[in-house]
């Protein structure tokens, strides 16, 4: 009987670890509905959440999953957190698949933080003009500086710091064209979240180019004891692990 694996996730990696298993497994991809039009993975997709642990538990339980691969954001931490113990409570497998984060190089001005409040905070003594790339669910945190902030999503933002300006965009980017959208803007701080997107990247060389600081999100710690890989390969050569000759 073929098994059933969950792959949580909307990430470029768990679109490709579905392509990679698909159809030797049943792959049944869940996205979380944050975005208006996903790019959507092959096989079966879900969108939406599960109402927490429980909820989680009681959806795994009830369509018969095998096994469980959470190639969520680097910053989805609840949903990691979720579905770490969700599948303890189980018993079934679960690997986390996370791509590497980003390795400062030289000539790089970046400044870690811990949380977006606190990248909010340093914010105010490295600049006037901000480039925020940390998502429209974080914008909250900026709503009171008296900045001037580019602010670029894949859907429109529901609000916004009083001085802003939108650029609804998806990557890949270009350094090109990111030097090109930072000196538009006169843009001398980036706020941004270490996601490790090959997509994304263009904006901390632009950066380095121009000798701008940029403020970098550090990740959530992931679940204690948990399994995790960082490849795609590595993630697909797990489910596949009893397939002997498949």
């Amino acid at each position: 009987m073929t098994r059933t694996v969950l792959v949580l996730g909307g990430t470029g990696e768990a679109r490709r670890l579905a392509e990679e298993v698909h159809p030797r497994r049943r792959v049944i991809s869940s996205l979380a509905g944050r975005v208006r039009d996903p790019k959507l993975p092959v096989g079966e997709v879900r969108i939406g959440g599960f109402g927490g642990v429980d909820g989680l538990m009681a959806w795994l339980a009830d369509n018969e999953i095998d096994e469980v691969v959470d190639a969520t954001h680097p910053f989805a931490a609840t949903m990691t957190a979720s579905a770490a113990e969700a599948t303890t409570r189980l018993g079934l497998p679960f690997l986390v698949l996370r791509r590497p984060g980003w390795t400062e190089e030289p000539g790089d001005r970046w400044h870690w933080v811990d949380s977006i409040h606190e990248a909010a905070e340093a914010v105010k003594s490295l600049g006037e003009r901000v480039f925020l790339t940390t998502g429209r669910r974080d914008l909250h945190a900026f709503m009171k500086l008296d900045k001037y902030f580019l602010v670029r999503s894949v859907d429109a933002p529901d609000e916004l710091p009083p001085r802003s300006h939108v650029v609804l965009d998806r990557g890949p980017f270009t350094v090109d064209g990111e030097i090109d959208l930072l000196r538009e803007h006169e843009i001398d701080v980036i706020v941004t979240k270490d996601s490790g997107s090959r997509m994304t990247k263009a904006k901390l060389v632009a950066a380095r180019h121009l000798g701008l600081p940029v403020l970098v999100l550090r990740r959530p710690p992931l679940p204690e004891g948990v399994a995790h890989v960082a490849t795609v390969a590595e993630a697909r050569d797990w489910i596949m692990r009893d397939s002997g000759a498949e």
